[in-house]
């Protein structure tokens, strides 16, 4: 009888704390589903304003562009394997709405947001796992409504906001800083760049935040909306002196699911450049984006 109470108890505190991983992962994605959710009902407010159709061409043209007056709302999955010394997994969903708006005749003010849903195991030791929101990056850019020969550019203040949960997914500070992007568009072509500094604002266990963002992409669109991209992502810690550098090439497409236009996307994550305890053996990137063309 003995025994079988303490199976009963070990049993029990099992259940508990899954329970209690689960309630606590819960919160965390209510937070993702209620940020999602503003997003869309914004967007198709703003899209029910004018529902002229845009070709495919333009539709491709401006999702090229990042700071494009057009709202959008992409999740971007992002897979990596054999991190670091325990051959380790990552999944980073990013939801990542665009919501422009006029703010002066001339000037357009885009807000982006990134808010990853992070689900990791043996990264941090063997038969270790983590799940649960990462910390946001929120960007706003003041950005000129007309082009001059293709060329744009936006620039404004990008923020960290600790919606991690736990040590090894949150920065655990607030950061803020500026960042910047430009580019050019012609026959089809989009080439040009995102810059972003954060500086931590401190006041947590963990060292202070002060790294920097440089994002080069290079696009072709196809008139049908087919796409080819090359992308690189470098992101370099000052304060821990380590560099991080993907670079990931990505074919796209547009269609139709009855009017609401989406972008697929997809394509290899190749890990150039990390120190060896979070370098990735391989990875993957799809996107799915869903448009609302004005």
């Amino acid at each position: 009888m003995l025994d079988i109470a303490k199976n009963l108890k070990r049993r029990l505190e099992q259940v508990l704390v899954v329970e209690v991983k689960w309630t606590y992962l819960k919160s965390r994605m209510k937070k993702v589903n209620n940020i999602i959710l503003i997003s869309l009902l914004f967007a198709g407010q703003l899209f029910a304003q004018d529902k002229a159709p845009s070709s495919a061409e333009e539709l491709a043209k401006k999702l090229a562009n990042p700071i494009a007056s057009l709202i959008s709302v992409p999740f971007q999955s992002n897979f990596d394997q054999g991190i670091g010394e325990h051959k380790g997994s990552r999944y980073v969903l990013n939801v990542q709405p665009v919501i422009p708006m006029k703010v002066g005749k001339n000037l357009n003010l885009i807000t982006r947001w990134i808010v990853p849903v992070i689900s990791q195991h043996n990264i941090t030791g063997p038969k270790q796992s983590q799940g649960g929101l990462g910390d946001a990056v929120i960007s706003g850019f003041l950005s000129p409504t007309n082009t001059k020969n293709g060329v744009t550019w936006g620039a404004g203040p990008v923020l960290l906001v600790p919606l991690g949960g736990g040590a090894y997914l949150s920065g655990q500070q607030f950061g803020m800083g500026p960042s910047v992007v430009a580019l050019k568009q012609n026959n089809g072509w989009t080439y040009g760049g995102l810059v972003n500094q954060i500086w931590g604002t401190g006041g947590s266990s963990k060292p202070d935040i002060n790294q920097m963002f440089v994002n080069p992409f290079l696009t072709y669109n196809w008139k049908s909306g087919a796409g080819i991209t090359a992308n690189l992502e470098w992101t370099q810690n000052w304060a821990q002196n380590n560099t991080v550098v993907f670079f990931e090439p990505m074919v796209s497409g547009l269609t139709s699911f009855g009017k609401q236009k989406v972008s697929f996307a997809i394509g290899p994550r190749l890990n150039i450049a990390a120190p060896e305890a979070v370098k990735s053996k391989f990875g993957l990137r799809a996107a799915v984006v869903l448009l609302f063309p004005k």
